[in-house]
Order: structure tokens, then sequence, then C-alpha cells
């Protein structure tokens, strides 16, 4: 992605009007550059998310035009549910995803707040990295008193609001719009209809706890201030709530930070906590999108609680990580739609995603790409996933169950190893096709020339780069081959001994793309270090590989 990319996750007060949701929806589309991923009514919480992503200023248009929609559309004073809010547009939070710092996402937020403030006459706060004040940095403290208090609070001298109108507007209420990391929204599903004990699991593990009492009275410091008892998980919001059309009760979550409490985490001491109160967690559901990551991590978790490998391909931990929270508890997961990287992917057909007979058949064609470069990558993926599948099968060998986690780490590598060389199959056909476009330019004028000669050299430097890569992958996938020949299962050694030969020949293939392509270059000193670096990466590779075969044919000729 070489454009700056923000996601925005406008939460709206309507959840129950399909012709408003859908309303809102198209203003969001009606913006060329901006793809809208998910939206994710509420009929409980008569509140609808959507999820959408662009470029920066795009994505701020097309918030105002939603906002717009929703100052048609949507009334406060009619507006009922059981989510927190204070306005039609509710909170507004911006997001970098690539390509764009957190200072340039703030940046964004407040001109966003503004837009709103001065073309649609919003009451606009500042919340989480865009606050205008420390005080303000939590949306809990900011939509404090929701809508039904807003009259009040705007009246106070330290509640003016950062943009727009003090006087309090009834049909729109006010708005909160920042700048934050990713967040998680997070629902716990419990086998009980009870909004209390929902309420004191939540208590149990959400950051903030719950109120200290003696008699059912708070608790005091020496400046009057409530204590708190602080809960088990760090980073974590939470409320209980009935959801009735479910009619079950559940523990509403936002994750702030899931490098500190992963997904994974919360589901499971939310389970416990919940047994500790006589109540079953049924499962849960993500609101809105989720990182890739976050999916992987808990696939992993739970593999790693069954002993078993975790170098297995991601559709598969991410079938675990669905099955093992329960995703699909309430209604279809989807992980195209419901995981960001998935949703945002580019739609133009990838060679990896084709059969392998089609991917044969279109190297046949007379079309030159894919070609040598494609093919060698293709080649060392293959190896490396020989070296994993040894690896894998080495860790559930029956006997061997106390080594499973040595050979699920070798499975580790050997898995990042392939993944990296598939994405080099299609990086290798874009360099090849963005040296074409190069000496595709116009060479007309003086200044053309040089424009075009500079963007020659540039693309064949990346056409140099990509097959470089893939030696240096396949190379280190060979320390993943030569173990699982020298440790790994006994049956399957010639599997080893054949991705030994896969890997080799993947870099001796490359080294072939990196000479042709060094012969167009005209800076010397570059090619000479780059040819420097392929011999010594192929020498390695092919001595390698004599040792690799010669343990395989050791083991091969051992008793059974």
């Amino acid at each position: 992605m070489d454009q700056p990319l923000i996601e925005c996750v406008p939460n709206f007060s309507e959840g129950r009007n399909p012709e408003t949701i859908r309303a809102i929806a198209d203003a969001i589309e009606s913006v060329e550059a901006v793809k809208l991923l998910n939206v994710d009514p509420g009929q409980a919480t008569n509140r609808t998310v959507y999820t959408f992503v662009g470029p920066p200023a795009e994505v701020c248009e097309a918030a105002v035009r939603a906002a717009a929609k929703a100052a048609e559309l949507i009334d406060m004073r009619l507006h009922k549910g059981e989510h927190p809010r204070f306005g039609a547009m509710d909170v507004c939070p911006l997001v970098p995803i690539a390509g764009i710092t957190m200072e340039e996402t703030v940046e964004w937020a407040r001109k966003l707040g503004k837009r709103l403030a001065d073309e649609l006459g919003m009451t606009i706060y500042l919340y989480e990295n865009a606050a205008s004040r420390e005080d303000r940095r939590n949306l809990a403290t900011v939509r404090q008193g929701e809508y039904e208090g807003l009259s009040e609070k705007l009246a106070r001298p330290e509640w003016q609001p950062d943009f727009g109108p003090a006087a309090f507007n009834e049909r729109l209420g006010a708005t909160a719009v920042g700048a934050r990391d990713f967040l998680v929204a997070y629902n716990v599903n419990l086998n009980t209809t009870s909004t209390r004990r929902a309420n004191a699991i939540a208590f149990d593990i959400r950051e903030k706890g719950r109120l200290k009492k003696v008699d059912d009275k708070p608790v005091l410091d020496e400046h009057g201030d409530p204590v708190w008892i602080p809960g088990s998980l760090k980073a974590v919001k939470a409320i209980g709530w009935f959801i009735e059309e479910y009619g079950i009760a559940q523990i509403s979550v936002n994750l702030t930070n899931i490098a500190v409490t992963p997904i994974h985490v919360c589901f499971e001491e939310a389970a416990r906590k919940a047994d500790a109160r006589g109540v079953r967690v049924t499962g849960s559901e993500i609101v809105g999108l989720v990182p890739l990551k976050a999916l992987l991590d808990a696939g992993r978790y739970f593999l790693r609680k069954q002993q078993r490998s975790t170098g297995v391909a991601d559709r598969e931990l991410i079938k675990i990580a669905i099955r093992s929270l329960g995703l699909e508890d309430l209604a279809p997961f989807v992980p195209e739609e419901r995981i960001i990287e998935y949703a945002i992917r580019d739609p133009k057909p990838r060679l990896v995603d084709l059969s392998l007979r089609s991917f044969v058949e279109e190297t046949a064609s007379e079309s030159p790409a894919p070609g040598g470069g494609s093919v060698a990558a293709a080649l060392g993926a293959l190896g490396a996933a020989l070296g994993t599948m040894v690896a894998n099968l080495s860790s559930h060998k029956r006997g061997w169950d106390e080594r499973w986690e040595e050979f699920s780490d070798w499975a580790e590598r050997g898995k990042a190893a392939h993944d990296e060389l598939l994405r080099l199959v299609d990086a290798d056909t874009d360099a090849f096709n963005r040296v074409m476009d190069a000496f595709g330019l116009p060479k007309e004028t003086s200044e053309d020339k040089a424009r075009r000669k500079e963007s020659i050299e540039e693309a064949t430097k990346r056409a140099i780069e990509v097959p470089l890569r893939v030696m240096e992958v396949a190379l280190e996938s060979m320390a993943v081959i030569g173990a699982m020949a020298e440790i790994g299962n006994p049956n399957s050694v010639s599997d080893a001994g054949v991705g030994a030969v896969c890997a080799r020949s993947a870099v001796l293939g490359a080294r072939l793309n990196v000479e042709i392509n060094c012969g167009g270059l005209k800076d010397e000193v570059y090619t000479a270090e780059v040819r420097s670096k392929a011999a010594q990466l192929q020498d390695r590779a092919c001595a390698r590989e004599i040792e690799i075969l010669s343990i395989v044919e050791r083991r091969m000729a051992e008793p059974a």
C-alpha cells in the first residue's frame, strides 16, 4: 500500500430502521475512493457501527456525508437503547492503518471535527489521542451523563465543546471525534438473562474494576474520592447488558490494546470469572472488523493448549480461533468480510490463488509473466512446505508427545518461510511488470528521457531485489529442512530430501533472474555487490543440499 490509509468507525444511534441504516451506508459509499467494509446494526443497542477505509481526505469526506444523512434522519429525542450514547453520530474515531502516523491521524481528526461543526452545526468533543485536554481523553468521561444529561453538561464552563455550539441540540445531541489505535469491540455471550450477573463478571475483568464498598457504601480515600478495586485485565473496558433479540446477557467489551490483552485472553478470563459465579460462557462475537494477527494468535493459543503444532496454515489457525472463541454462536463469521487485511485486499487476481493446474498453464502460455522468478519462488515455497510438513508430522507422532513443542517451533519457522516465498511469487511478476511499464514511458523530450531512464533503473533494481530475497528465504528454509532430515519423523525423511532439492533449485533459479536483470543496470557498484551476494548464497545452498541429502540417504538406510 503506497498511499496513506485510515479507518473510520463511526457509531450512529440507529439500529432498527433499515432505511436509515442503508441511507447512511449509501452516503459513505458515495465517496469513490472509500471502501465500506462492514455495517453492524444492533436491535437492542439501537446502534449501528460502520467501518470504512481509504485515503484520509476521502475518509473524512465520507464521514461528513454520513453525519449529514444522520442529522437528517435521526432524532435523539426518540432514541432508546442499551448502549451509552449522547448523539445521533455518537462517536467517530479515525484509526491509522498504513502509511500514516498517529500524529498525522490526530490532525485529520481535528480537521474532521471542525468540518462537522462548521458545515453541519454539530457539537463536537475531541477524545483519545486527538483530545484537546488530558481529562477528555477517555470516551466514557466525555460521554458521561449521556444524552439525557447533555443540556446540563453543556452549561458548565469546563464542558464547553471543542468545536460547534455549546447550546443543546435536542435532535442531534453531541459527537465525540477522535484518533485512536485499533480497538476491538467484542461481546462475550452468557447462558443467563441476568444483566446483574453479566455486570458482575464485567467488573471482575475490566481494568477499572468496581467500587470498593463496606456495608453497601462506597469507601473513600483521604481526598474523598471513591476507592476502586481493579479488575484482572489491563486495557479492557466492559459492561454487562441483556440482548433481547438473542434472549441472552452479554459482557460488552472494548479491547483498547490487543497487544496488552488479546481476544483469547479476555475470552478465557471471562470464562473463568463466569464459572466462579455459576455462569457459563457459550461463545462470543466481534463487532466490526478485527486484525488478522488477533485471530492467528488465538488459533495458536488454543492449539498450544492441545499440545499441537502451531505451524499450520493461516486458514487452519483462523478456523480453530472461530470454533474455540464461539464466534459463530449467534451469527456466521466470514473471515473474508470480518478480517481487516482480507477485507481491504486488492481484488486483482493473484498467482498464488490459482489452482496448480492454472498456474502451470498460465506459466506455459505466451504471456511473459509469470516467469522463472515466480516459478523459483513457488519452488522454494514447496520446499519450505515439505520441511514444515515433516515438522508437523513429527510433532504429532505417537510416542513423541514430550517433543511436540520442539517440532512446533520448527514448523513455525518453516511456515514463515513458505508464507514469505508465496508472497514473492506475485512480487516477482509485479516487479517484472513495473520494468515493462518503465520502458513504456514517453521519450519525446530530454525531460521525458531522463525520467524514463531513472524509472527503468529503479524498477530494474526492484526486479533484482525480489529474486535476491527468494534466494535468502529459500536458503533460510534449509535450516528447517535439514533439522527435519536429522531429527524428524523417520517415515518422512525422503520428504525432507525433496524439500532440500526444491530449496536449492529455488536459489539457483532465482540467481539466474538476479543475473539477467543486473545486465541492464548502470550502477556498477550496486551490481557488483548484488552479484557477489548472490554467488555466496548459491554456494551455501548447494553445499547445504549435499549435507541434507547425505543425512537423508543415511537415515533411509537405517533399519526401521
